[in-house]
């Protein structure tokens, strides 16, 4: 079964909350696109985002981020998946609440850290102590994630499929509100 969207719904959170594996599965689901603004930006840069954040810094990588994003808001609804700083920058979140809807994946700090720790692609973790640095992240941008549209929190040892289900109940619970339209199509 297929679905039709009236807005793009944003996926937001800290890294490891899920948001392209989730966002991947949800998009197959409602039968749209699913695109990872991260991989946009490494696209159009030809290179890793840690190599973009080593050259040309984190300023630099947010401001692409910032254009990235408002070219995808502007394409047919889909499902797009944001690297987890994205929803700090005001611009962002406004660019995002006018052509979107948001939804906060919300996992608590031993989840996430549980997915994070082993990989090496993760720029703002390669200090000496990443879970520190992984905990100062959660706390200081919790409140603006807490902006979302939408909050959906992740429970301990769901599934994927279990948290897909989540999300999308929560879609269609809002499209009743008329934050969204989200139409079966036959």
């Amino acid at each position: 079964m297929e679905y039709s969207l009236s807005k793009t719904i944003v996926l937001v959170g800290l890294m490891g909350a899920g948001k392209t594996a989730i966002g991947t599965i949800i998009a197959d689901q409602l039968g749209v696109d699913f695109i990872d603004s991260d991989e946009e930006i490494s696209r159009a840069a030809n290179m890793s985002i840690p190599e973009i954040f080593d050259r040309d810094g984190e300023d630099f990588f947010r401001l692409k981020e910032t254009q990235i994003i408002g070219r995808l808001l502007e394409s047919k609804p889909h499902i797009l998946s944001t690297g987890g700083g994205a929803f700090m920058s005001k611009a962002n979140r406004q660019m995002i609440s006018d052509n979107g809807v948001s939804v906060w994946l919300d996992a608590d700090l031993e989840t996430l850290w549980d997915r994070v720790k082993e990989k090496k692609s993760r720029p703002l973790l390669m200090v000496q102590n990443p879970k520190e640095a992984l905990k100062k992240l959660y706390t200081s941008r919790k409140p603006q994630y807490e902006k979302a549209n939408i909050r959906v929190k992740a429970l301990p040892n769901q599934t994927k499929e279990v948290m897909v289900e989540r999300v999308i109940n929560k879609l269609l619970s809002n499209a009743v509100s008329g934050l969204l339209k989200v139409e079966k199509n036959a």
